[in-house]
């Protein structure tokens, strides 16, 4: 697996209580409250996106929060599959 054909993706992209300067990327319509590395590796690995779970991780800036992280295939832009995650997040 090589790191240039995934993108990596944190908990606090899609976290409803952070703003967009702590990490956030979703809007907050699609937004949900404290989501994990395990709920959004379900939820790439319902949209075929072969997830890999890293738990032992953490985002640069927040290095005090091991939240983990998911490797998913890059099958599109980031943004685009951050939204789709976000989408199947909110469904479930």
């Amino acid at each position: 697996m090589r790191r240039r054909d995934r993108l990596v993706l944190y908990p606090c992209y899609f976290n409803r209580s952070l703003s967009r300067s702590e990490g956030r990327r979703v809007p907050l319509s699609l937004a949900v409250k404290n989501p994990s590395a395990e709920s959004i590796f379900r939820a790439a690995e319902k949209l075929g996106l072969d997830p890999v779970l890293q738990k032992d991780k953490h985002h640069p800036a927040r290095w005090f929060y091991r939240e983990g992280r998911v490797l998913v295939k890059k099958i599109d832009r980031k943004t685009k599959v951050i939204r789709a995650i976000a989408e199947e997040l909110k469904r479930s």
